[in-house]
């Protein structure tokens, strides 16, 4: 499992084990927090393609998924 602090989420960067839409590397963009602190929305865009799409920001903490870092 990834540790990640959801404070450090923003500009983090992201390789999907699987590629999606043959692209691999990604960097969240955007993240949401509530008045407590906790992530509400978090959006990753896709580094060539500059697509970015919504996703739970738990997910990146699934190794089988995602690998923290460009590899």
């Amino acid at each position: 499992m990834n540790q990640i602090n959801p404070n450090k989420l923003l500009k983090s960067k992201w390789t999907a084990i699987k590629p999606i839409n043959k692209e691999k590397h990604f960097m969240v963009n955007e993240v949401e927090f509530d008045e407590e602190g906790n992530v509400l929305a978090c959006t990753i865009e896709a580094v060539m393609s500059k697509r970015s799409m919504p996703i739970q920001w738990q997910e990146l903490k699934d190794m089988r998924i995602w690998q923290q870092g460009w590899k």
